[in-house]
């Protein structure tokens, strides 16, 4: 079973997915474009969510391999011949056959509490030369930009964290991505942050809405109100309010070639 917080089950996972992709697609694929990926490239995408990264991938690599513990999101990928699409765990489940030129995990490991384990796995699936890019949430980093809106916001977002956390995420994952890659083994590695501001209305601000709508009975035996929640959604709404998105972490390194 796995211990993922936001199932894809939920009526809420569409506009996630709409948020991520509005927010750090373009971040996503600055930082794989730098790997030089190309076509001939045997490129692995795991936890493709709603299938756009992986989509990208399919128009600049040769093939590509997309794996999520629930792909009933990716649309249409099926239909393009250089992409497979997997149900797949990847911390129990075999994996793939072979060896890859790029693998790439956006917001995968910050929820797995073997997150090492599975980075090790990631890694070994690497050919000599291959790149890994990790991309995750530093979530500790969140500021609001109004002092008035501060305590309202960061009550019900605190709690949120609170649930991951006890669910084995560790939403600060992705500052220690850097130091990660570089112990398992990889070398070349650079990192990059991205953030934007996200105003009440934006659709970035969307990503706050949909986590809390999602887990509102599990905020509500936490000890938070019906009070605090209405008033968390009006604030999401009110284009006074400003928020800094949770940073993206992105990391990337090269296993080494044998001498």
């Amino acid at each position: 079973m796995s211990n993922y917080l936001l199932t894809n089950s939920a009526a809420q996972t569409g506009a996630r997915f709409g948020a991520l992709a509005w927010t750090y697609d373009r971040a996503s694929t600055r930082s794989l474009t730098a790997t030089g990926v190309g076509p001939g490239w045997r490129c692995w995408e795991v936890g493709g969510g709603s299938g756009t990264i992986a989509a990208w991938l399919a128009d600049a690599a040769g093939s590509v391999l997309v794996t999520d513990i629930d792909p009933q999101w990716m649309g249409g990928l099926a239909d393009r011949p250089n992409v497979t699409v997997r149900q797949h765990d990847v911390v129990h489940d075999e994996l793939p056959d072979g060896e890859f030129d790029l693998v790439h995990a956006r917001l995968v490991l910050l929820h797995l509490p073997q997150r090492h384990e599975v980075l090790d796995r990631l890694v070994g699936c690497l050919r000599p030369g291959g790149w890994l890019v990790i991309e995750d949430f530093d979530c500790d980093h969140v500021p609001v930009l109004s002092d008035e809106h501060a305590e309202m916001f960061e009550t019900v977002h605190g709690a949120f964290m609170n649930l991951l956390r006890e669910r084995g995420a560790d939403p600060a994952w992705g500052r220690a991505l850097p130091a990660a890659l570089r112990d398992h083994g990889l070398c070349d590695v650079t990192t990059s942050t991205h953030a934007v501001l996200w105003r009440g209305g934006s659709p970035g601000i969307d990503l706050h809405r949909v986590n809390i709508e999602q887990l509102t009975d599990q905020l509500r035996a936490a000890g938070i109100t019906d009070e605090q929640l209405a008033d968390f959604h009006a604030l999401l709404d009110d284009p006074a309010f400003a928020v800094r998105s949770y940073p993206l972490v992105s990391a990337t390194g090269r296993r080494a070639t044998p001498c």
